[in-house]
């Protein structure tokens, strides 16, 4: 068998030979003629050693004629790869991930940078928007020729294979073209087949996009240290401001670092600053030279441009990361945009943030906190404090997510874990007054008002139509006060106003509790975060978050519209404008019905705290307890912007099940959810 196989390979080598010399029959027969005139001459090119004639060493040198052909060959052969590279390199389709990938701002409510996020610091920029003077300080650093040149540097390739390959080195030789192409189409390997491959895709490159678009793109791609990519961060990252407000000392510097960033920045060592002192002078002295800048302006920048110290755009991980995770959840939503796009950055997300406010929150909730560390050190570690600020707009104007987002990303201010407990009683108040309530079951609805009387005693037993409610395990329900407190025969405003709970639970059951639900979830509080619909909904067993209790009571401040809270109120990618979805105000419950509510809380506010804020001051407020000690909250409107803050306890380690404040929450003369609350609206009105 082998040796039937052995007989058919050979066979089959003067076939394949035979067909190959068949085909290429009728190009020999044209060459024939050529052949002929140059076989003399390539039989005198022929070593023949030793050389005849010669004597010693000189008859195994090649003769001059040799050596001609050897080099016309050499010459011949490296134009035929070159073409032959040429044609055979594609420019890819695909940019590199990591130079298309941009960084997302977030800025404060007032227009100042907020915060950043992304794995690189890279926002494109329009050239139009660069200015002149900082074009040509990057192209009197990097490559003076560039608007004249083919999009390749011979010289400079040749100088930096010779580094590479004869001495292991790394030697830059590029233009501005090829180190565009480094950066948005290949790796950064210092290898001879990448950088033959750049400068065949820089050529391509140069005869299809024009000049600008090249420096543009190089502009918006290019590492500058501290994190950033692209010229647009790198001037906000070194002075604080856009690139369009960089004058020629300050673009002088910045292009100084495109030879190396860890190498020219002053701020990271004593060398560093003389090497960059060094560089920017010469390269101010370059723009002198190819005529770029005047002597005269040249005079002015004598002092080197200190740049910051560090990057004012650097995530701090702390209380910004907690509004930068809002923004970013409600900017997807919004704008319709998936995971995938949002990563690639290149958003400037506006959001509706108030630095004052939010510093003024976050100081007053940090000063409880070690308060009340001192005061209760064991339950301390366990301690959380919601709390968000809501302008009846919908805005969300501030927001207390936690000590630390790098330690704990848990956000209070967004969690639906306690209960509202008496905080829930306007929602029961508001459902009541907006549709009355049925004393005959399928009846027709009785008007209740503010003056309404309930039995405010404590212990009373919840009624039905029927007669009283009975529970699962057969026992009558009834309702019990803060602290067991009687109060007899109360009208619903006084009942809300002094935060009797017994009249509240039997209006729900008045009312229905199906109408109780609607009214508070028209009013801001999501459906996900109801109690069970039992009695115990009107005393507050639904979870609302700090964000949406202040939501809630912003309703009532606006006239009884609502509208859903909301953290970004603008978004621009690059400049241009993005679509957004933003909220608008619907009807939740009648303007007189709001009214009348907000008097209630007005009052609250007055008989709990009546030296806190003038007479004329518009404030509204009540506290909210639970029957399990589980949570504390005070929630309240100054000035059309709503205000809820919970304290409670929770071991994060072990489960999200509430644990007993014990005391944490303070005192009721001295409650810590109201401390809190009045420090960061002082002064009240």
């Amino acid at each position: 068998m082998s040796g039937r196989r052995a007989a058919r390979k050979k066979a089959a080598r003067p076939l394949a030979l035979t067909r190959v010399t068949t085909a290429l029959a009728p190009l020999t027969e044209k060459l024939a003629p050529v052949t002929r005139k140059l076989a003399p001459y390539a039989r005198k090119l022929k070593p023949v050693y030793p050389r005849k004639g010669r004597v010693g060493w000189r008859r195994w040198v090649p003769s001059w004629r040799q050596w001609i052909g050897a080099v016309l060959t050499s010459i011949g052969l490296s134009g035929v790869f070159l073409v032959i590279a040429y044609a055979a390199t594609d420019i890819p389709d695909n940019l590199n991930s990591y130079a298309t990938q941009q960084d997302n701002v977030y800025f404060w409510s007032d227009g100042t940078p907020m915060a950043r996020t992304g794995w690189v610091q890279r926002q494109a920029m329009p050239l139009k928007d660069i200015p002149v003077q900082v074009r040509w300080a990057v192209l009197a650093a990097e490559n003076e020729s560039f608007y004249t040149d083919p999009g390749i540097s011979v010289r400079g390739i040749t100088r930096a294979l010779y580094r590479t390959v004869g001495e292991g080195d790394t030697q830059g030789g590029s233009t501005i073209t090829q180190q565009y192409v480094k950066n948005v189409y290949l790796t950064q390997n210092q290898t001879v087949s990448r950088k033959l491959t750049e400068a065949m895709i820089a050529l391509k490159l140069d005869n299809r996009m024009s000049k600008d678009k090249i420096l543009e793109g190089y502009l918006n791609t290019s590492w500058f240290g501290r994190g950033t990519y692209g010229i647009q961060r790198a001037s906000q990252a070194y002075y604080g401001k856009d690139v369009s407000q960089l004058n020629a000392s300050e673009a002088a510097f910045l292009a100084s670092l495109l030879k190396g960033a860890g190498l020219y920045d002053p701020t990271l060592s004593k060398a560093n600053h003389h090497r960059a002192v060094e560089r920017w002078s010469w390269i101010l002295d370059r723009m002198v030279k190819i005529g770029k800048l005047s002597p005269a302006e040249r005079a002015k920048y004598r002092t080197f441009p200190e740049p910051l110290k560090q990057n004012p755009l650097y995530d701090t991980g702390k209380q910004s990361d907690y509004l930068v995770e809002l923004a970013s959840q409600y900017a997807k939503k919004a704008a319709h945009l998936s995971d995938k796009q949002f990563d690639l950055g290149g958003y400037q997300i506006y959001t509706t943030f108030d630095r004052k406010r939010e510093d003024a929150l976050t100081d007053a909730v940090t000063k409880a906190r070690k308060q009340v560390g001192r005061n209760h050190a064991a339950l301390a570690k366990t301690a959380h404090y919601g709390a968000a600020s809501v302008a009846d707009d919908g805005r969300i104007l501030a927001v207390y997510g936690g000590p630390d987002h790098r330690t704990q990303g848990y956000n209070e201010s967004n969690a639906a874990t306690v209960p509202a407990g008496s905080a829930f009683l306007p929602f029961v108040y508001a459902a009541g007054l907006e549709h009355g309530v049925h004393r005959v079951r399928g009846g027709p609805a009785t008007p209740v008002t503010p003056e309404s009387v309930y039995d405010g005693n404590d212990a009373v037993p919840v009624t039905t139509p029927e007669g009283p409610y009975w529970d699962r395990s057969g026992r009558k329900v009834s309702a019990h006060n803060d602290g067991n407190k009687s109060y007899g025969q109360i009208t619903l405003g006084q009942a809300l106003a002094r935060s009797v709970n017994t009249p509240f639970m039997q209006l729900g059951m008045d009312t229905g509790l199906t109408q109780v639900r609607q009214t508070a979830e028209a009013a801001g509080l999501l459906p996900s975060s109801m109690g069970s619909q039992v009695p115990a909904l009107s005393l507050g067993n639904s979870t609302p978050s700090a964000i949406r209790m202040a939501s809630g009571y912003a309703t009532f401040a606006a006239d009884g519209m609502h509208t859903e809270p909301y953290s970004v109120r603008r978004i621009t990618r690059n400049g241009a404008t993005v679509a957004l979805n933003t909220p608008e105000a619907r009807r939740a419950v009648g303007s007189t019905v709001a009214g009348q509510v907000t008097e209630a809380l007005t009052e609250s506010f007055r008989l709990a705290h009546p030296n806190a804020a003038s007479a004329s001051a518009q404030v509204a407020g009540k506290a909210g307890t639970t029957q399990d000690d589980t949570a504390s909250w005070y929630v309240g409107t100054a000035a059309s912007v709503s205000t809820a803050v919970v304290v409670y306890r929770m071991d994060l380690t072990k489960s999200l099940q509430p644990l007993p404040l014990k005391g944490l929450d303070g005192t009721a003369a001295d409650p810590v959810p109201y401390g809190i609350w009045s420090n960061a609206l002082r002064p009240l009105g």
